[in-house]
């Protein structure tokens, strides 16, 4: 921090307000909001950073303030300035299109069209849709299953959709109010999520066009009804208010997270948009920025459901419309379905981060990094278990940097207690490997343990207890337990969580994650019917139930955020959950 930063931190006020992080040369490099400016600021210079944040803060010279009314047109300045600056280090949420609505007019002869805005009085709208293809498919139903006017401007003559008995004709003949208010009705049932009188009325025809021995018209029916279903497929979770709702929660990883917003619109599920960005800022302060952002762009619902009481106080303040924080029921159900999505989208995001990459060329980057042979063959271990109970290994096989199911392999073990991770990867490896070498079968070119120092030098214990002269590495964690490098020779080679290798990396972390708990979870089976979480006071059948689903290890409960075990407990519980791993499953007054 030079002098010029002292002197101008100093002169802060504890008043709301925006700053302005500016490089030497008085580049904008960050927009940020603040409740006390003065707080806010001081935290970067005079608290430890890192990653992302750190960077910023090496590059700041100089810094700028403006102070506002309030926190909400704070936050409403950081966007516009964002938006005129550009600045590298902030991320502006990439979702500024419009969602499609389906229209039908009010007045005159009705018609169904697609509109991007629901403010014109002369139409109803439902929607909107975030997959802007089944919005499509939707129109094109109705247009084939109710004869309503499907051009906007009435010609002379009669068009092919009047041939067709798709369109009444008000271009040749007066369509009375009466004739098209059944029609309005149906369509209204519909898109409200009422399919039933449709499908009965369309499979009655079905069976006499059939009787009557017109197949051809029989089959064209059949095909409707299966299209119905296509379409209502999506809209499977109908909430019985009909109300228009979103429901929010997030996931967060490996420096990264994960919104997901499920939008549900007269009660009906529409879909869902899921939005991975790199953690840069106090988390629960990047989600409210991110939602309010997403709300100027989208249209707002008339209940939005919130994961914890801080969002619902914060976000009440900030959109104008009514903000919940459920803790039992359906609307709970929903906010676990939302956090399964977003935990989804991670998933998806490691997984299929730049699937173009060339996994060769990363292969060898890996082993100039390590300077060692380009490692062609990989095998990464992992263990689980739940307190000791049911304890596995498991090894998954990377060859030339794509994954290869034959060679994976599974161990119960057997000789050390389940609870000791350090003993659990001894046998492992040591059985592992004792069998190639009695099998006289290639070894790898690279071993990678999931862990650190411990389990890296339990791992070379056992190779020099073998003769093997394997090059062997860990992935290292910071303090939060996110990976952030490899460990080897004792060496830390840390990795930026934007390059092509950690990507890589990570994916075949995660597939060796996901190997050895679906392993564990097969073994346990139903005989599971004790836990950690039966010795923490306030988590009855469903809340275990919730965590056991969402949570299957004891590893990726330890990954576990506050903020996101608040999605599920309340916070009170979260603390007991997070105490008690902390303490090696002891209670605190034990």
């Amino acid at each position: 921090m030079n002098e010029l930063i002292k002197a101008k931190i100093d002169l802060l006020s504890s008043r709301p307000g925006v700053y302005l992080m500016k490089s030497e040369d008085g580049t904008i490099i960050y927009v940020g909001k603040a409740k006390s400016l003065i707080n806010r600021v001081k935290q970067y210079f005079t608290r430890p950073q890192a990653g992302k944040v750190f960077r910023m803060v090496r590059e700041v010279y100089d810094f700028d303030t403006i102070e506002t009314p309030s926190e909400k047109e704070a936050l409403l300045l950081e966007l516009n300035l964002i938006r005129k600056y550009y600045p590298k280090y902030n991320v502006l949420l990439k979702d500024g299109k419009s969602y499609p609505y389906i229209a039908l007019s009010k007045s005159g002869d009705p018609f169904l069209k697609i509109a991007y805005k629901d403010n014109d009085k002369r139409f109803k709208y439902f929607g909107p849709y975030p997959n802007s293809q089944a919005c499509y498919k939707t129109i094109d139903l109705l247009n084939k299953l109710f004869p309503l006017r499907k051009c906007q401007n009435i010609h002379l003559e009669p068009c092919l959709y009047y041939h067709l008995g798709q369109c009444l004709g008000p271009c040749v003949k007066k369509i009375t109010k009466e004739e098209y208010e059944p029609l309005i009705d149906n369509i209204n049932r519909f898109l409200n999520g009422d399919s039933g009188k449709i499908k009965e009325s369309l499979k009655k025809e079905m069976m006499e066009k059939s009787a009557a021995l017109e197949f051809e018209k029989a089959l064209e029916i059949k095909q409707t009804l299966d299209s119905i279903d296509r379409v209502c497929s999506k809209q499977s979770i109908l909430l019985q208010d009909h109300m228009d709702r979103d429901v929010i929660a997030c996931s967060l990883r490996e420096g990264y997270f994960s919104l997901a917003i499920i939008t549900y619109r007269k009660g009906n599920l529409l879909g869902k948009n899921i939005f991975v960005l790199e953690a840069f800022d106090d988390i629960e302060e990047e989600i409210i920025d991110n939602v309010f952002q997403y709300y100027l762009n989208h249209s707002l619902p008339k209940e939005i459901v919130v994961s914890s009481l801080e969002l619902k106080e914060k976000l009440s303040y900030l959109l104008d419309t009514k903000v919940v924080s459920p803790t039992r029921g359906i609307k709970k159900d929903l906010i676990m379905i939302a956090l399964e999505n977003a935990k989804n989208g991670l998933d998806e995001h490691f997984l299929t981060a730049r699937l173009e990459d060339d996994s060769l060329s990363l292969l060898e980057e890996l082993g100039s990094l390590l300077n060692i042979k380009t490692p062609l063959h990989i095998e990464l271990f992992d263990n689980s278990h739940l307190q000791g109970s049911f304890p596995i290994g498991a090894m998954v096989v990377f060859i030339n940097g794509q994954k290869a199911p034959s060679l994976y392999r599974k161990f119960n073990i057997m000789d050390s207690d389940g609870k000791d991770d350090l003993k659990s990867m001894e046998e492992v490896l040591r059985r592992r490997y004792s069998r190639l070498l009695n099998e006289n079968k290639k070894m790898p070119d690279l071993i990678i343990v999931d862990g650190g120092e411990n389990q890296i030098n339990v791992a070379k214990k056992v190779l020099l207890d073998l003769n093997l002269n394997i090059p062997l590495a860990g992935l290292a964690k910071n303090e939060k337990h996110h990976t952030n490098g490899l460990i080897y020779e004792g060496e830390l080679f840390s990795l930026d969580k934007k390059s092509r290798l950690f990507l890589m990396l990570i994916r075949m972390q995660d597939e060796v994650h996901r190997y050895a708990i679906s392993f564990h979870k097969s073994k346990r089976g139903k005989n599971l019917t004790h836990s950690l979480f039966d010795d923490i006071k306030g988590i009855g059948k469903r809340r275990k139930e919730m965590l056991m689903k969402t949570y299957p290890s004891l590893d990726s409960l330890k990954k576990a955020s506050k903020d996101e075990l608040c999605q599920i407990v309340p916070s009170n519980i979260a603390d007991e959950i997070i105490a008690y791993l902390d303490n090696d499953g002891k209670r605190r007054d034990e």
